[in-house]
């Protein structure tokens, strides 16, 4: 029997490739321009917006690894250009996106019955110290079934995503050091697991290259990663960190599991969308077939 821990693993592999539609498409530069914003306004804006119209602090905490001097910056640009605006061109980027990639799985009866399955779960899921999955759980749900799709995904994604952020001040990794981290060299890394690398996360995030290295010689000292003209390598302290962030992350994701009998069914029954998704090539590191 499949515990509901590895359930949690095993959504997050699966619809997350489904939910990054919405931050990696070719459509992305049209959206820049309708809105007038460049890409960090349009990813935090887009990303942000069900929290209304709040303080940047506060959608910086909930976006934790990224610099609070872009969101200080960009989340203005993002309010001004409306956020209402911004939530219906990202609606109409992904009607479009989606529906190329999944072509005939588009008009699948099926998609309506999984996505209103998982907002089902989501819907039963405790919101208490998970912010920007109760902001999205309480924004409006498109009809369109790829893009109901979409949404009770992310719903679930950011559930998992605000548990995640508990980790790493479980594991006292400032923002910086947390990316640093992430991006870190492993000599085995796991199957599966995403990452930008330095020059990308450090462009996305906003980390200058001396915050990084500060970042990186704290980590150092914490006996976490070593330092190299390579760039930085996780120690075996650093691993098991790395292990125990994962699991704890799994662990607490595991709850909206839990008591779902037909999860590992449900899971499954993605997975030829997000496979078309996958195969239309433009996320990073896939290629179209």
């Amino acid at each position: 029997m499949t515990t509901p821990t590895a359930l949690a693993r095993a959504a997050y592999r699966t619809l997350e490739p489904f939910h990054v539609t919405s931050y990696f498409n070719p459509e992305l530069a049209s959206a820049y321009e309708d809105t007038g914003l460049d890409g960090h306004a349009w990813y935090v804006g887009a990303r942000a917006a069900p929290m209304g119209q709040c303080a940047p602090s506060v959608v910086a905490a909930a976006f934790y690894n990224f610099n609070p001097a872009l969101i200080e910056r960009v989340w203005p640009a993002a309010v001004a250009a409306g956020l209402d605006t911004i939530s219906e061109r990202r609606w109409t980027l992904l009607d479009s996106v989606l529906g190329t990639a999944l072509g005939t799985l588009a008009a699948d009866k099926e998609i309506a019955t999984i996505a209103d399955r998982l907002r089902e779960i989501g819907d039963a899921a405790s919101f208490a110290g998970r912010p920007l999955s109760a902001a999205w759980h309480a924004a409006d749900r498109p009809e369109v079934p790829h893009l109901a799709l979409w949404h009770s995904i992310t719903v679930l994604r950011e559930w998992r995503g605000d548990g995640h952020l508990a980790a790493l001040i479980d594991s006292e990794l400032d923002p910086t050091e947390a990316a640093v981290f992430h991006e870190a060299h492993r000599t085995a890394p796991e199957p599966g697991r995403r990452a930008l690398g330095k020059r990308i996360t450090q462009l996305t995030r906003q980390w200058s290259e001396s915050e990084w290295g500060s970042a990186a010689e704290r980590l150092a000292t914490r006996g976490l990663v070593t330092i190299s003209s390579e760039g930085e390598t996780l120690t075996e302290d650093g691993v098991a960190l790395d292990s125990h962030i994962e699991e704890r992350t799994d662990v607490m994701a595991s709850a909206v599991w839990r008591d779902v009998p037909d999860a590992e069914e449900l899971i499954t029954s993605v997975r030829p969308y997000v496979k078309a998704v996958i195969d239309a090539g433009f996320l990073p590191g896939t290629k179209k077939r």
